[in-house]
């Protein structure tokens, strides 16, 4: 090291100290302390696999930005085309985190969603902000929320078909909720396909679907492109819900502790930093919209992420609930409740044949621990409880207390 360096990192050092004062060390001060101890990372460059989604943004602004350098490791944020092929890259190791739909975690976690490996949510990415989208034929006819998709259906009998983006992932399951509280079963009464979140616009411009539930900004992509309206966004059934969140396998974690705290680190901040103002959120649209990214017009993000929501059909309105990727630390923390609801939906879909031990799997799952460890160094706030509850779109209420008396409740299920 040379000298300017030390008198550099000494200096550095020094004030970091004053500022911190007695409370604690700063992230900074750690990154200081991994780079040059034995809390160095194990691995320094990772790859973390994305999907061309806006919430896919904390995972690539902690590159573009410098937060991972930060932390001591460097991120190479992956494109893939497919939430499958995600899957498959996860367990092979050709990834080494993802940005990736919870129950697709828990899926591969239990084998319900191709091959079976022992999985970890390391943090919450992101609530709110997707939505369900029916096509401009079906509004035409009056079909622009689930009541009156019901009627329609009820009206003119034929195979309505509805996509989601993997079989055991979020957007599968507001689908099928949706679909359920409005009196319409899923299962029996509808098709449900898989198809690609990139890939939802052009299929729906053919016809090969009459909704769909994604992440942004394909829906509001469909409506600029006159193909689609908004019928319910994703917080109209669950206000916070849980969305996307940062995985990896239970071996990678286990290999290498200090490069996924390293990595958690860079993501947290880039969260907070995208949630801190509105002209970040302006800049950060402006990067994922790029072509090795999200690959749209800036318009189709930028939009949303304010919480300036239009239906297509005329209506407009400011939704406070939009995507939140910090939110003052509540978005990021892994509920076991949150992991819990996605196994119910499971076993009430007929993903799951029998009840899953619904906590036991979350607490294997969701690494608060690791979570812990990060957010206390980063002085960001942890809840006290592990649980959480919620009233949903149908008005019945989740706190993961009876879970598989929860999923044999509803009237509609598989």
């Amino acid at each position: 090291m040379t000298e300017h360096l030390k008198t550099s990192l000494n200096r550095r050092t020094v004030l970091q100290a004053a500022t911190v004062g007695a409370v604690g060390v700063s992230p900074a001060l750690r990154a200081l302390v991994h780079a040059q101890g034995s809390d160095a990372p194990e691995k320094k460059e990772v790859k973390i696999g994305f999907i061309p989604l806006t919430d896919c943004a904390s995972v690539v602004m902690a590159s573009v930005l410098g937060f991972d350098k930060k932390y001591g490791v460097t991120i190479i944020p992956t494109k893939e085309a497919s939430w499958a092929g995600v899957r498959d890259k996860l367990v092979n190791g050709e990834l080494d985190f993802a940005h990736v739909l919870y129950g697709l975690v828990y899926g591969v976690h239990l084998g319900t969603a191709g091959p079976k490996k022992d999985m970890a949510v390391l943090m919450s990415i992101n609530n709110n902000g997707q939505a369900i989208s029916l096509s401009k034929a079906l509004a035409d006819k009056g079909a622009v929320d689930g009541p009156s998709l019901a009627k329609l259906m009820a009206r003119e009998k034929r195979e309505y078909t509805f996509a989601g983006t993997f079989p055991t992932g979020t957007h599968a399951m507001w689908m099928h909720y949706w679909l359920a509280a409005a009196g319409i079963n899923p299962i029996s009464q509808a098709k449900l396909i898989t198809v690609p979140p990139p890939q939802m616009v052009a299929n729906m411009r053919v016809g090969n679907m009459d909704g769909f539930c994604v992440g942004e900004p394909w829906n509001h992509r469909a409506i600029m492109d006159g193909i689609g309206m908004t019928a319910n966004t994703t917080q109209d059934i669950w206000k916070d819900h849980p969305e996307k969140v940062l995985g990896t396998t239970a071996e990678f974690a286990q290999k290498h502790p200090n490069t996924t705290r390293a990595v958690m680190m860079a993501v947290l901040e880039a969260s907070r930093w995208i949630d801190a103002s509105l002209s970040n959120k302006t800049k950060m649209a402006e990067t994922v919209a790029q072509k090795a990214y999200i690959n749209t017009s800036v318009d189709a993000i930028n939009q949303r992420i304010l919480g300036r929501y239009q239906n297509g059909m005329g209506k407009t309105w400011d939704d406070p609930n939009h995507m939140k990727f910090f939110n003052d630390g509540a978005v990021n923390f892994p509920y076991l409740s949150d992991g819990m609801w996605f196994l119910t939906q499971h076993k009430r879909w007929g993903l799951l044949k029998s009840h899953p031990d619904y906590l036991g799997v979350a607490k294997q799952v969701n690494r608060i621990d690791l979570y812990q460890s990060v957010a206390s160094a980063m002085k960001i706030s942890v809840p006290k409880d592990a649980m959480r509850s919620a009233k949903l779109i149908d008005g019945v209420v989740w706190d993961g207390k009876n879970p598989a008396q929860y999923a044999d409740g509803f009237k509609i299920k598989a």
